[in-house]
């Protein structure tokens, strides 16, 4: 994963282009009927049932567009929430507050549904000694926030982008002519570049496996699309080389009986990529 300061940039622009996308040269609507020197309090209401996220981006909001506004935060970010919960209450100039709005709402709205099917998935991992991770399948602009949401439910991130580890899946593999071929050429890449980053390569099968494991270097192999007994049998194969995930349509009703073959991780992009957003508001007060 990146680095926390990296992270924190990413958080920044996201801010940064969220405002500018939705204020623009102004909010004309409190501007027009709004007083410049009213002030105010709003609550945030939730209207739902799961796992609350997104605290402390707000609280980034909030002093983005002004850093006289304070916060109460009353439940921290992860805990479960029911409906009619009060969540913080926000207090301070009211134009301000309404400019924070929709961006606090879309944010917490979008990231405590990643976290309440995270902490799903967790839930039924339990005792199993497997993680779950998220995946890049992730709202375009945004990542940041969704898997910092995974992280509040409980879950594991897998690499943040393109650019922090090596992943060569199948059509890598194809088009650098087989699996031993990409894996060389990878690490022939991370020599002459001076980076120093995990790869992790797909298997498609049994046969595919075993080839992997004719090669060093590799951090973890990711068994994708096996059926349960395929998938012990690649555990096995593997041993202590180095890590498993599984990946590929693992849903709720699949994800234990993964767990059970004994691999180390599972990814799902179903964590940021098939959620419904709680049902949150903020009212004034």
């Amino acid at each position: 994963m990146i680095s926390k300061e990296q992270f924190q940039k990413e958080i920044e622009l996201i801010v940064a282009n969220a405002i500018r996308e939705d204020v623009g040269d102004g909010d004309h609507s409190s501007l027009a009927c709004i007083p410049e020197q009213a002030t105010g309090k709003a609550k945030l209401l939730v209207k739902d049932n799961g796992i609350i996220a997104g605290l402390e981006f707000a609280k980034t909001v909030f002093q983005h567009i002004d850093k006289d506004l304070k916060m109460d935060i009353l439940i921290e970010d992860g805990s479960k929430v029911a409906y009619g919960d009060i969540v913080f209450y926000v207090e301070g100039a009211s134009q301000s507050i309404l400019k924070a709005e929709r961006l606090v709402l879309n944010a917490m709205q979008r990231m405590s549904a990643i976290a309440t099917k995270t902490k799903q998935f967790v839930d039924l991992l339990e005792g199993t000694g497997t993680k779950i991770l998220d995946t890049r399948k992730t709202t375009p602009g945004i990542r940041a926030l969704e898997k910092w949401a995974v992280k509040i439910g409980g879950g594991e991130n897998h690499r943040f982008a393109l650019y922090d580890m090596i992943m060569l899946k199948d059509n890598h593999i194809d088009f650098a002519g087989g699996i031993t071929k990409a894996i060389n050429k990878t690490k022939a890449y991370l020599k002459n570049t001076n980076r120093d980053l995990k790869i992790i390569v797909e298997a498609r099968n049994l046969e595919e496996i075993q080839e992997i494991l004719q090669n060093k270097g590799v951090y973890r192999i990711l068994i994708d699309n096996f059926n349960y007994e395929d998938t012990k049998k690649a555990v096995a194969l593997i041993g202590d080389t180095c890590l498993t995930e599984s990946s590929g349509g693992i849903n709720e009703k699949t994800i234990r009986k993964y767990a059970e073959c004994g691999v180390d991780y599972i990814s799902s992009g179903a964590l940021t990529h098939s959620v419904y957003n709680m049902d949150l508001s903020l009212k004034a007060v």
